[in-house]
């Protein structure tokens, strides 16, 4: 099922802007929506890959769905079928943050009275409960500074070292990546040059070695991964990149935390993770074997939906 969201937010000579969003639904009326955000170069199928007969499932929703939970994967501003301005450089970390919050103010809203989709009953105890990968951690996390619309965080492939390996000496050097966030811009021009770049590379896009690390990812979900990539955002991924890029938001988050990371992941030391969020009551690490960043692609995602999908119901007893 596939929605748009009205996030209220205009630019200048261009029309509203809108976030486009898929709903998975299970069979029974559900206690808790999982509200998803892809990473960079990725859109919303990224948490919906399609391999047939495929056992276990490739798709993020899938399993989640058969866990009981309703899923809602969203675009990014500027990515798939949201809303993407002419001028991609004005879509900052904070202003994504902002269409995002606006999207799922509204997305809620219509879920607990009813009135978001036809035929489907009133949900009003719906607790919610943000998942992002990558960049899409990272922006779950400023939407949870921004707005606080969860009960509870699951963030894959994230840690907020960033990625000193990639970053251009502004962003690599820096000690208060805060003080630079005016300056995300002009250095994430001089790094692509073009607000909507397509990273190459075969199998969805971008380094094989950064996405797959050096495991074997399964062919089959490296080729369901081309349907999910997109163009990158370069302000937002210039952020990511940053040490310390939002160790501040992390540092404020007061609810319970799940870490999902792969052995070969681009995240650095696993257990160094959990210190980025002192005020969380619990959290969680879950380190995937033989696993690298696109963890659906791996065998071990069967086990990372089985602990993803009990840490939550948890949560929601």
């Amino acid at each position: 099922m596939h929605l748009t969201l009205d996030t209220g937010l205009t630019l200048p000579g261009e029309p509203p802007l809108t976030v486009a969003a898929s709903l998975w639904w299970p069979r029974q009326p559900p206690t808790a929506v999982l509200v998803c955000l892809p990473g960079g170069n990725m859109n919303r199928r990224y948490y919906d890959l399609q391999v047939a007969g495929a056992v276990p499932t490739f798709s993020f929703a899938e399993a989640m769905v058969a866990e009981g939970f309703l899923v809602a994967a969203l675009d990014h501003l500027g990515v798939g079928d949201s809303s993407r301005p002419e001028d991609g450089w004005v879509l900052t970390p904070e202003l994504l943050t902002a269409a995002n919050a606006a999207a799922v103010a509204a997305l809620l809203t219509g879920l607990r009275s009813g009135t978001l989709v036809r035929d489907r009953p009133s949900l009003p105890a719906l607790r919610a409960l943000g998942v992002g990968h990558s960049m899409g951690a990272m922006m779950t996390l400023l939407l949870q500074a921004a707005s606080a619309p969860f009960a509870g965080l699951a963030l894959l492939g994230f840690a907020t070292r960033g990625l000193p390996q990639f970053a251009p000496p502004p962003l690599r050097d820096t000690t208060d990546p805060d003080v630079l966030r005016p300056q995300l811009t002009a250095i994430a021009k001089s790094m692509f040059g073009t607000a909507y770049p397509r990273l190459g590379g075969g199998g969805g896009g971008g380094n094989r070695a950064e996405l797959y690390g050096s495991a074997q990812a399964d062919p089959r979900g490296v080729a369901a991964l081309k349907a999910a990539t997109d163009n990158l955002l370069p302000v937002p991924a210039t952020l990511s990149m940053a040490p310390g890029n939002v160790a501040t938001e992390a540092r404020a988050v007061d609810v319970p935390v799940f870490i999902g990371v792969g052995e070969r992941d681009m995240t650095g030391p696993p257990e160094a993770i959990p210190a980025s969020f002192p005020a969380s009551p619990a959290v969680t690490l879950e380190v995937l074997p033989d696993t690298g960043h696109s963890h659906f692609l791996f065998p071990s995602r069967s086990r990372l939906f089985a602990r993803l999908g009990a840490w939550a119901r948890d949560l929601m007893h």
